[in-house]
């Protein structure tokens, strides 16, 4: 009788271990609906938060927040996919609430110091940097934790793993939870029942590393996907045969105009309208075309994928 009950409590306990709600916010980045989501992650012993998004969000993700009975200091555990604005300046906010900020090793030192990883950025967005970003303020380092690939850390009563996922960026962890997966950028960029658009910023976007990326993916046993840009799918499978093949089609339109060194410039307004072509044929409304060009830039893509090319034929000359 005695070995029942404790039978019984321990099925009662790992039942309890596997509470888990999720809410999805949406920051309303430039007013624009669905375009970056950060994610409440709620679990037997408290909340956590998967992404941030950037600072210039901060005062709408508070109010969100206090809608729902929360503040900054309830989330002591920051996970995020990388270090991209959209997806990671405004942690500082929570750190400076006394939150632990999870991110992959190579990112770590550009939270710890933002100012180069700060300044670069705004060479390319100039005045717009504020109003796209806001500021981003250093993390002490004793905040900042890096996971080794495959590592698990507890929080809120749950086991997050974190998966290192390089392509979209050398710096990007998915992370794993109770069959979810929180996927950062790595599994693309999708508005509702739209198609997938692959994100591919400079400075390291890696086809072949991305691709690999997509194949452990694959491989997870979870099967709900949180994508930052925007939400839950449940189309795993074909959402990432989709991706990769626009990834690998994305690359190779844009390889004839990195081998005649072409003007980036130049490049981006017949990007931009091949991007919304395919985009209008799959059946996105002209109004959305904005929600997809918020979360995924022509001219970022542009830049990336000729930086890309240029970096490999580098490579194969080398040999």
């Amino acid at each position: 009788m005695v070995i029942w009950g404790f039978g019984y409590l321990g099925i009662c306990l790992s039942s309890y271990l596997r509470q888990m709600k999720i809410h999805t916010l949406d920051l309303q980045f430039l007013g624009i609906e669905k375009s970056i989501a950060v994610f409440v992650v709620e679990g037997p012993a408290g909340r956590a938060l998967v992404e941030c998004g950037p600072a210039s969000t901060l005062p709408h993700l508070q109010k969100m927040l206090t809608e729902k009975g929360w503040q900054l200091s309830d989330f002591q555990h920051v996970f995020l996919s990388h270090i991209h604005f959209d997806h990671a300046g405004a942690a500082w906010a929570f750190a400076e609430q006394g939150a632990k900020i999870y991110v992959h090793p190579k990112g770590l030192p550009h939270l710890a110091q933002p100012e180069k990883l700060y300044n670069s950025a705004r060479m390319i967005y100039g005045e717009e940097m504020d109003r796209l970003w806001g500021e981003m303020r250093p993390i002490p380092e004793n905040q900042l934790y890096a996971p080794e690939n495959g590592e698990i850390i507890a929080a809120a009563g749950l086991q997050f793993k974190a998966w290192y996922t390089p392509g979209h960026a050398v710096h990007h962890i998915a992370w794993e939870v109770s069959g979810a997966v929180f996927t950062g950028d790595v599994a693309g960029v999708r508005m509702g029942n739209g198609p997938v658009m692959p994100p591919c910023p400079p400075p390291d976007i890696q086809v072949e590393d991305w691709l690999a990326s997509i194949q452990l993916m694959r491989e997870l046993p979870s099967e709900r996907f949180f994508l930052t840009h925007f939400g839950e799918i449940s189309d795993k499978i074909p959402h990432l045969d989709a991706l990769e093949q626009r990834l690998l089609g994305w690359a190779e339109w844009m390889r004839p105009y990195a081998e005649a060194n072409t003007e980036l410039a130049s490049i981006v307004p017949d990007f931009k309208a091949f991007v919304n072509t395919e985009l209008l044929a799959a059946g996105v409304a002209k109004a959305d075309l904005a929600r997809y060009e918020a979360a995924n830039p022509a001219f970022m893509s542009v830049a990336g994928l000729i930086r890309y090319w240029k970096k490999k034929e580098k490579l194969v000359d080398q040999h």
